[in-house]
């Protein structure tokens, strides 16, 4: 299921489903507004975006509303996610998955966002888009790139092979085809064994990792929890993002290779999606080929 594509003049929705946004990342808000307003598009709040009931975050119910009631307005046509955190988890069985089906949309977000963008691709068949947040847009100085990519694929719907800021690197060659899934990878360790995770038979699966919080240690923790619950053995191809604390002599790649040694699918790192980075719009949902050997990848159909 492909959501129509945002015109010029549309409005876009923002949630908070995560951590509650404090008065510093009001100011970044309000510049992402202003860069989204001066594009041509309006802005919705969600009505508990600024919610902090618990002291660390909305409850599961105010965040779930406001997935639901964006979802069923007919205004919005589009919903960006605002900052990302840990426990937007929680929500995922309060979201009304029926009114997704009945009112398919644009939906995007990262980092945290993996639980619901996921929860919402398993359980409808929409597809969902792993891109930046109002806060983190708001925040940085380098943007040009990443609207660009907003711009290109969820307002023209231009397919075709997915531009590169940076150079990509080979990890292990070959070409693979198959539907794209993934995100963060603390959030992927916490959908594993429910009703929300993919199917990842034959699929493409990306993954990155946030460095602040996500260390090479508790990286290689994780990795090893998701090749120990078969992960690995059946997926077609591996995507890799960027790792904001890779140095010269430590990379997240050889924490990944420790991990993947008796495997032969094509395997590609690049540094355009994940924390700290100008993000690319990955269709989570969408068919796509890895092509490793050549360092690229294609969208092979509607977004």
């Amino acid at each position: 299921m492909v959501p129509d594509k945002l015109k010029i003049g549309d409005t876009i929705g923002v949630i908070a489903p995560s951590e509650p946004i404090n008065e510093e990342y009001k100011r970044y808000m309000e510049n992402s507004i202003k860069i989204f307003e001066n594009m041509g598009f309006k802005i919705k709040l969600s009505k508990n975006i600024y919610k902090n009931t618990y002291g660390y975050s909305a409850t599961p119910e105010e965040k779930a509303s406001d997935i639901n009631d964006m979802f069923a307005d007919k205004e919005v046509k589009a919903i960006i996610s605002a900052v990302g955190g840990d426990n937007s988890f929680n929500c995922l069985g309060l979201i009304d998955y029926e009114n997704i089906k009945r009112n398919p949309k644009i939906i995007t977000g990262y980092s945290d966002a993996t639980n619901y963008l996921e929860a919402i691709h398993t359980k409808t068949g929409l597809v969902t888009y792993h891109h930046a947040e109002m806060i983190d847009l708001g925040r940085k100085p380098e943007k040009d790139f990443q609207l660009s990519q907003f711009k290109k694929v969820l307002v023209d719907g231009i397919l075709g092979e997915i531009d590169k800021n940076k150079p990509y690197k080979c990890l292990q060659e070959g070409v693979s085809e198959g539907v794209i899934v993934g995100g963060n990878v603390p959030s992927m360790v916490t959908l594993l064994n429910t009703e929300y995770f993919p199917d990842l038979t034959d699929k493409i699966l990306f993954l990155e990792v946030y460095s602040v919080s996500t260390d090479f240690d508790l990286a290689d923790r994780y990795l090893g929890v998701l090749k120990y619950h078969g992960v690995f053995d059946k997926i077609k191809g591996l995507w890799i993002g960027h790792y904001h604390a890779d140095t010269e002599d430590m990379k997240i790649e050889d924490v990944f290779m420790r991990h993947l040694k008796e495997y032969d699918f094509p395997i590609l790192k690049c540094d355009d999606f994940g924390h700290d980075c100008e993000n690319i719009v990955i269709p989570i949902g969408a068919k796509v080929r890895l092509d490793a050997s050549n360092c690229k990848v294609k969208i092979l159909e509607e977004v």
